[in-house]
């Protein structure tokens, strides 16, 4: 799937108009889930993307939690697991792929993710989701559509993650940040997991001040403006020429790698390639003897 010309996108995005033009030569999966409500399949039957499939995040982008917490809230799928989910909705390797979700993409960047992170070479996050689809005036279909079954087979490793070893003994050059509401990181107040606070080293980064009001991803040059101040970006020309780590390595996490997901394919979207934490929060508690830090400082 090409994105050439004035409208095109960054790395990793596409546009609304951008996917209509596209045709039916692209697999479209609807993964619209929220942390408080989950996912819900009613919501999808009563108005999707044509031709979309639906994808549960939990079921299908995750496995089940272990009962000592290691792997945290969303353990990744196993890869058998993966592949047939993702073949049964009609993904294939040769086949570009668009996610979405409601809006701001958040739920869609951890199929962004997994998909690439399992070796799928061609996919993309509708920018905006399915606001932005209605908003340009495209059709919805409603029900659930026919989906004729992929055959994608996963293999891990194609995204760099981190690990709790490499946290407790950071690399010299390594930038950690929280993708986190900044209360959460402080410690101020913890909603959903059993401990406050966070990762010593780590820089608080919300994931929420990735997106503008409606939905859709900041501007290339207002996100190279926020990573550059973090120091992800060595300087000015890095974020309009592909980029340019200005620490050896960045890594991102959030409370159960769902998130941070999101953080990532901002930071590739402007060239930055990052590695995801992806048990996160929710796995480095699941240990007591790893440190905890609060307040605002890393």
């Amino acid at each position: 799937m090409t994105a050439d010309g004035p409208a095109a996108l960054r790395p990793g995005l596409i546009a609304a108009e951008q996917l209509a033009a596209a045709g039916s030569g692209v697999t479209v999966l609807d993964v619209r889930w929220t942390l408080a409500g989950g996912t819900s399949l009613a919501d999808f039957e009563a108005g999707h993307l044509p031709g979309a499939a639906f994808v549960d995040l939990e079921q299908d982008l995750c496995s089940a939690p272990r009962a000592d917490g290691t792997g945290g809230r969303h353990p990744l799928p196993a890869a058998e697991d993966f592949a047939g989910a993702m073949s049964g909705v009609g993904v294939r390797a040769d086949r570009p792929v668009v996610v979405y979700d409601a809006a701001a993409g958040i739920s869609a960047a951890r199929a962004w993710w997994l998909l690439r992170y399992f070796g799928h070479r061609d996919v993309r996050v509708l920018d905006g989701g399915l606001a932005a689809w209605i908003a340009a005036g495209l059709p919805v279909e409603t029900g659930q559509p026919a989906v004729v079954p992929g055959a994608f087979d996963a293999v891990p490793g194609s995204m760099p993650v981190l690990a709790p070893a490499h946290l407790l003994e950071p690399a010299a050059g390594l930038l950690l940040l929280d993708a986190r509401d900044a209360a959460r990181y402080r410690g101020e107040t913890e909603p959903v997991d059993k401990m406050a606070g966070h990762i010593p080293g780590a820089v608080s980064a919300p994931t929420t001040a990735n997106v503008t009001a409606d939905g859709h991803f900041a501007s290339a040059a207002a996100l190279g403006a926020r990573y550059r101040a973090y120091g992800a970006i060595a300087d000015a020309s890095a974020a309009a020429n592909a980029g340019a780590a200005a620490a050896s390595t960045v890594g991102v996490y959030c409370g159960s790698g769902i998130t941070a997901a999101h953080e990532v394919l901002a930071l590739h979207s402007i060239g930055v390639p990052a590695a995801l934490y992806p048990g996160s929060w929710s796995d480095w508690i699941s240990d007591p003897t790893r440190p905890v830090r609060q307040g605002g400082e890393p």
